[in-house]
């Protein structure tokens, strides 16, 4: 009895919470036409906020993939004083404001701030620009691949690894035939919501970029911008497109899952 109830529950939840809005987003987008969509989305400053977006992701999710799997392996492998300080750290951007993270950021790497003040003889700018951009960005989606991993991590242990190399394996071939692909699902995980939050942030990036129209808009910014211009067919029309690069991240992560390490490593 209770679990049909649980079931009906969750897809009315759903339907309501997840469904109505993505449709919503769609229906509004078109409502006046695909001729009115297609100009809003070919419209230079959306492009130039969708590829500023699409940039930025591209170089924020590397960047992480690398750091959380460093971060996951030093905290779950090894101890150390501080260990618990870093693993706070690490978190900190999930309870921080991304308001607070980004007015942060402008005091230290602003022209004012001692890192901006720094660099700016050299004519070195770190914000209002791509590079402020993805520093931010960087910061709010650092704990999305550590915390997937660091629980697989530590629920796998070291029996395997330490097997791998009494049989003679080097390091490289440790992580690629034995953490790889214990930690594949969580590391595409961590992958697709880092990845989904680097391009959907909004808070952070505003204070740091700027705002300056077909330069430093992302497509969140490009969204409210024209929505408060009341462009609202330009509005959903861009918001259908930063839908869709969510829905494309969870297609790669159904890929990832599919073909991953760990389907070759049962294979």
């Amino acid at each position: 009895m209770a679990k049909p109830i649980l079931i009906t529950l969750a897809i009315l939840f759903l339907a309501v919470m997840v469904l109505m809005p993505v449709i919503a987003i769609f229906d509004r987008a078109f409502a006046e036409g695909a001729g009115a969509y297609l100009t809003a989305i070919t419209d230079p400053e959306t492009l130039s906020a969708i590829k500023l977006t699409v940039i930025a992701a591209l170089i924020v999710v590397p960047v992480n993939i690398i750091f959380g799997v460093a971060a996951a392996w030093l905290i779950a492998r090894y101890r150390f004083w501080g260990r618990r300080v870093l693993l706070i750290l690490i978190e900190l951007p999930f309870a921080m404001s991304p308001i607070v993270a980004g007015l942060a950021f402008l005091l230290i790497y602003g022209a004012y701030g001692p890192v901006g003040a720094a660099l700016e003889p050299f004519g070195i700018q770190l914000m209002f620009n791509l590079i402020g951009i993805v520093l931010v960005s960087l910061f709010v989606t650092c704990p999305f691949v550590m915390r997937e991993i660091l629980p697989v991590l530590q629920v796998t242990g070291e029996e395997e690894e330490k097997a791998a190399l009494t049989l003679g394996a080097n390091g490289w071939q440790v992580f690629r035939h034995v953490v790889l692909p214990n930690i594949s699902w969580g590391l595409a995980y961590g992958t697709v919501l880092t990845m989904a939050r680097a391009m959907g942030e909004f808070g952070a990036v505003s204070v740091v970029s700027g705002a300056i129209r077909g330069r430093t808009m992302t497509l969140p910014l490009q969204i409210e911008l024209m929505y408060n211009d009341y462009n609202a067919t330009g509005a959903f029309a861009a918001a259908t497109v930063l839908a869709a690069l969510a829905f494309v991240t969870l297609v790669l992560r159904g890929v990832l899952t599919r073909f991953g390490p760990r389907k070759e490593a049962h294979s």
